[in-house]
């Protein structure tokens, strides 16, 4: 089935929507998500059939099934291994985030080619020279790279992932990368979300 990128940006916002509602409401419909989100009604009845199929008439979706059909779509409910390159500021926020378990991400290490970020972080994180990530990544069970490095060294972590069995990079790094055939890459490009926002505030001062 052909799934259309937006509709991911969508899932998780109904997914916290739900998770949010009082335990005693058991049904929901479409229309209330609707309306609490502001999307279009028959935007989110076709999301919601993709992912559970057709509510029942007059009851809706059962809040719970829901859920667990939400989550098993976006694949919540298996946990991804992933390791980050780059071990400055955003990489490190990224590192000791814990919100990220609930999405089914464990973030395992961190690693760095400068000496001097390498070791145990005060919050009892380690960071990894870059030397050890072949070692590290040796067993598989790391799907997930994240690259945080400075736009110039971006490549290079990708080269290192693709050749270290990496399915998958999530790349914040400002920079455009060329992965092997068969890597998803999936850019964070906060340049390009700021630049969003500054326009609306422009027009919004015309």
């Amino acid at each position: 089935m052909s799934v259309s990128p937006k509709l991911f940006t969508r899932l998780p916002m109904y997914l916290h929507y739900l998770k949010q509602m009082p335990e005693e409401v058991e049904n929901i419909s479409a229309t209330a998500i609707a309306a609490a989100l502001g999307y279009g009604d028959v935007q989110v009845r076709k999301d919601l059939s993709a992912v559970s199929g057709e509510g029942k008439p007059k009851t809706g979706y059962e809040v719970s099934g829901l859920i667990r059909a939400l989550e098993n779509f976006l694949g919540y409910n298996q946990i991804n291994t992933a390791v980050i390159v780059g071990a400055g500021k955003l990489g490190m926020a990224l590192y000791e985030y814990s919100g990220f378990a609930e999405y089914g991400l464990r973030i395992a290490a961190a690693f760095d080619k400068d000496p001097a970020k390498t070791g145990v972080t005060s919050s009892g994180k380690m960071v990894y020279p870059l030397s050890d990530f072949e070692d590290f990544c040796s067993d598989g069970a790391v799907k997930i790279g994240i690259i945080t490095t400075p736009a110039s060294a971006a490549q290079e972590a990708c080269n290192l992932m693709c050749a270290n069995g990496i399915a998958a990079i999530w790349c914040f790094a400002p920079a455009h990368i060329n992965a092997r055939e068969g890597v998803m890459v999936q850019y964070e490009n906060m340049a390009s979300s700021l630049a969003m926002l500054s326009s609306h505030l422009a027009r919004e001062t015309e």
